[in-house]
């Protein structure tokens, strides 16, 4: 499933605007067993893009993708079992969502294992003014927003750097001679 989701980022251009994010994720937050929270703003993202190399390739080119960006902000929440957190938890995003500007371009659910993933897109004519995915399943619940401007193909060469989970594309075929060895 999270596969879909990081193939609908990447079909997407993110510049996002920030979308508040409710008091209550610090609450649930105290109940989950991991948590992962990333909020990098435009100065952390330009001191962060002052610690890469220009001389090294990779690191060049993400320096190059976060030079255009206003913030990163990541909150994943991963919980011990079934029921700590309620879809309700999450409805104050959701709700901020549902303005006429903005546009859900994917939305996953699966009533056999109850994982859900939404990509939501916020444009301003032929201009994609805000990025937001919410992916949530029984035990799991994370939220990215990417605020400012970037290429839809940058959206892949992103994960793994500044808390933005790396992204791992494989196709079907590949992944089931693999689960045959």
């Amino acid at each position: 499933m999270k596969k879909y989701l990081w193939i609908a980022l990447l079909a997407s251009a993110a510049a996002a605007q920030e979308i508040k994010l409710p008091a209550n994720l610090d609450q649930l937050a105290a109940k989950a067993k991991n948590v992962v929270d990333v909020t990098l703003d435009g100065p952390l993202l330009k001191l962060a893009g002052q610690f890469l190399s220009d001389k090294d390739p990779d690191e060049a080119h993400v320096k190059k993708m976060i030079a255009g960006l206003k913030g990163i902000y990541v909150r994943s929440l991963k919980f011990e079992g079934r029921g700590e957190y309620q879809d309700s938890d999450v409805e104050q995003i959701r709700a901020q969502l549902k303005s006429p500007a903005w546009t859900r371009v994917v939305g996953v659910r699966s009533k056999t294992d109850g994982e859900n993933a939404e990509v939501f897109l916020k444009t301003d004519g032929s201009n994609i003014g805000g990025l937001v995915v919410l992916v949530a399943d029984p035990t799991e619940l994370t939220i990215v927003n990417i605020v400012g401007q970037i290429n839809p193909e940058d959206l892949r060469d992103l994960g793994g750097h500044l808390g933005i989970p790396k992204i791992d594309v494989k196709d079907q075929k590949s992944d089931k001679k693999e689960d045959q060895r």
